[in-house]
């Protein structure tokens, strides 16, 4: 595993509704690596996830302040910066939430919907980005004489793993997950876990898991959360 760091957060502060939920949090990850974000419910980790991609911003009476920088395409980036926008960000700082989102159509057009929203036309193009984003979040066999299928067909599982697809389409290099395999069984949960330590090869995964077995299987480095800040972050 590299040692490079790939996000730095410093003096992040958040509030809701003049409530603080994150205070006074200053960490920094490693790319090409798995990092679980541990603690009780109710501690910020959710949140925390949600100010690397600003997807925050879509909630009213929310307030941060402080600093985060990702190195996207080479270089630190202020990802608050007025000349990095939220569409440019979000396709290179990908989210998967808790519980499988499917959209309403075939398992086809669910993983190619980011490419049809970042303007993409060329149908040649598209299918190969579809088959690779679904090869590598290992649901390709599966789905493979089924695209045209609508995906909420698809098992708890596989819905999970085609979201994931469907993140991995525009090639992000850090992947967010909150709690991904929180609503499945063991089965699906070993499969979701094999995939991601597959992918920390190819980009850098922060996870928010509240399994400590799971931590101990997939992660490389722990950051524990208590009361609104980090408690525990040692270094790998």
């Amino acid at each position: 595993m590299t040692q490079d760091i790939k996000i730095r957060v410093a003096n992040l502060n958040f509030s809701y509704r003049d409530r603080t939920v994150l205070q006074d949090v200053t960490v920094s990850f490693a790319g090409n690596a798995i990092t679980a974000l541990t603690g009780s419910s109710g501690v910020g980790k959710s949140t925390f996830l949600m100010t690397l991609n600003r997807l925050w911003e879509n909630v009213s009476n929310a307030q941060m302040k402080g600093t985060v920088e990702i190195k996207l395409q080479h270089r630190f980036r202020d990802i608050y910066a007025p000349d990095l926008s939220v569409t440019e960000l979000r396709k290179m700082v990908a989210m998967v939430f808790q519980v499988p989102n499917p959209l309403p159509m075939s398992i086809r057009k669910n993983v190619a919907f980011p490419l049809k929203l970042s303007g993409e036309r060329n149908r040649g193009f598209v299918g190969a980005k579809v088959e690779h984003a679904l090869k590598m979040a290992n649901l390709w066999d599966e789905v493979r004489d089924r695209l045209n299928d609508d995906a909420r067909t698809l098992s708890g599982g596989q819905q999970q793993r085609l979201c994931i697809a469907r993140a991995l389409v525009l090639e992000p290099e850090v992947l967010l997950l909150d709690e991904p395999t929180s609503s499945l069984d063991q089965a699906s949960t070993a499969v979701i876990e094999e995939l991601l330590i597959g992918l920390k090869d190819r980009l850098t995964i922060l996870i928010v898991s509240h399994h400590p077995e799971q931590v101990i299987r997939i992660a490389d480095r722990v950051v524990e959360f208590a009361d609104g800040t980090i408690v525990s972050a040692p270094r790998t």
